[in-house]
């Protein structure tokens, strides 16, 4: 075991807000000489709830990021961070086995074939109640915890055994999948039990709600009523649990915070100019992950050119992939046939000095994707699922200049909101095309019309409504049937 003390903080006392996630808001890479760095955590749930936490005096409960690494709990930027052990073993079993190739791609309609292996599982289980212990420890009598993500969808009726005074929030940043699908799943009643041990549990869209309510009255038999579910207590009096949809968003103030600062001003101009001040800046920027269409995305693009509808000389496309999930298999394999579908493009449609593909792997700090996104006309949004996407939103925030054209996918959990959008259907290359040549040629009017509609909405909904909405909701929850 690694063991570090980074702050010699040893005074922190209970915490009446938790939040609990996989992973701590920072990461922690261990350099050479055995020393720790930190640096921000990539990831949508960082984004999203950093600004919550800071304003709020949270502790946030989560792993940091290596192997059997101890740390005492320490303070950064205001929230106290208290991390839970991981072994290589549970980070390899319960992470990437279960959490990732289980879980993930059986909630993602099953894009890639999910794995059910049983040692997985038990991992799974023993990981979740170290989480519920850690949190159990840390929090105050009658204290709020808010548990996050498919990872951790057993910890809230571990920790309503350990700790029944708490209440508990569990808010799922993925789709939740119709009954057909999630019932491959071995422990399909264990996932369910472990849900409706949260006193509200949160979801993306309406739809996501009406499929747990559908599995929730077939395989418990508990009645439901609207969003309310009765939840059968040994000797006690029955409680209910109040299912919801609470669509995330960004920090808008952030944004334009951002997008002021000369220097991404600047970079967003140097950014044209070093792709060769392209008539046309396409841009697509997600984490390389089979469910973001990135295959789709590249086909069509090969179409428009081989069939003469884009000209290579005067179209780019700027696609930044931030590296994934590495070490599985999927995800490997996703990489190579990127990479390999970008080189056949740049090898047939490719000048000196000039490629219609510029292909980044890299993971990028919020001011380059805030240039990226100012450098842009067009936005390609477009997963094949996706609980969300928080790239649609920062983009629309990104866009004070009312320009830009965003392409957004009808499964997007951002398509329910963001109506103004070109919608597509990713998974049908001929629309696919039809609305990247429609966003090409959009005129000036309807862009700015269409931008300023979904401006209004993220600005109206961003990140602190959405926690506001959810610990409001969560306030309100009568265990009592």
């Amino acid at each position: 075991m690694k063991n570090t003390d980074l702050s010699g903080i040893s005074t922190f006392g209970p915490s009446t807000m938790i939040v609990v996630s996989n992973r701590l808001p920072v990461d922690a890479t261990e350099n050479e000489d055995g020393s720790i760095s930190w640096g921000l955590a990539p990831g949508g749930l960082v984004t999203a709830l950093e600004p919550f936490m800071r304003e709020n005096a949270s502790t946030w409960v989560g792993w940091a990021g290596i192997s059997d690494l101890v740390l005492a709990p320490f303070e950064r930027d205001g929230v106290k961070l208290v991390s839970v052990t991981l072994s290589e073993n549970d980070v390899e079993l319960f992470y990437e086995g279960f959490s990732n190739d289980t879980l993930w791609p059986l909630y993602h309609d099953v894009i890639e074939a999910p794995s059910y292996h049983r040692a997985w599982w038990e991992v799974y289980r023993s990981v979740n109640q170290k989480f519920a212990d850690v949190v159990a420890a840390e929090a105050a009598e009658g204290a709020t915890v808010w548990v996050h993500d498919y990872q951790l969808q057993l910890v809230p009726q571990m920790l309503r055994e350990l700790r029944p005074d708490l209440t508990i929030g569990f808010f799922l940043h993925i789709p939740f999948p119709a009954y057909g699908l999630f019932s491959q799943l071995p422990w399909r009643r264990q996932i369910i039990e472990g849900l409706l041990g949260a006193d509200l549990v949160g979801f993306q869209r309406a739809q996501d709600v009406d499929n747990f309510l559908r599995i929730v009255r077939r395989i418990m038999a508990y009645k439901v009523i609207g969003g309310h579910v009765t939840v059968p207590s040994r000797g006690e009096e029955n409680r209910y649990v109040v299912a919801r949809n609470f669509p995330i968003s960004i920090s808008y103030p952030d944004i334009q915070k951002l997008i002021k600062d000369p220097a991404v001003i600047a970079r967003s101009r140097e950014i044209r100019e070093s792709i060769g001040n392209p008539k046309i800046m396409i841009l697509g920027a997600d984490r390389l992950d089979y469910t973001k269409g990135f295959l789709h995305r590249l086909k069509a693009y090969d179409e428009l050119l081989s069939d003469g509808d884009l000209d290579p000389t005067e179209v780019v496309m700027v696609m930044v992939a931030s590296p994934s999930r590495e070490r599985v298999d999927s995800y490997i394999k996703l990489r190579d046939d990127v990479e390999l579908a970008v080189g056949r493009i740049n090898g047939q449609y490719g000048e000196l000095g000039h490629y219609p593909v510029v292909y980044l792997h890299h993971n990028y700090p919020r001011e380059e994707m805030m240039a990226l996104f100012l450098a842009a006309d067009v936005m390609l949004v477009t997963p094949l699922r996706d609980g969300m996407n928080l790239v649609a939103k920062e983009f629309v925030a990104a866009r004070s200049d009312g320009d830009g054209v965003l392409v957004l996918s009808e499964f997007a959990g951002a398509f329910d909101e963001l109506k103004a959008a070109v919608a597509v259907n990713p998974h049908d290359i001929d629309d696919l095309k039809k609305q990247i040549l429609r966003a090409k040629d959009m005129a000036p009017a309807e862009r700015r019309q269409r931008m300023l509609s979904m401006r209004r909405r993220v600005r109206e909904h961003d990140v602190e409504k959405w926690s506001r909405d959810f610990l409001k909701a969560l306030a309100h929850t009568n265990r009592v049937s």
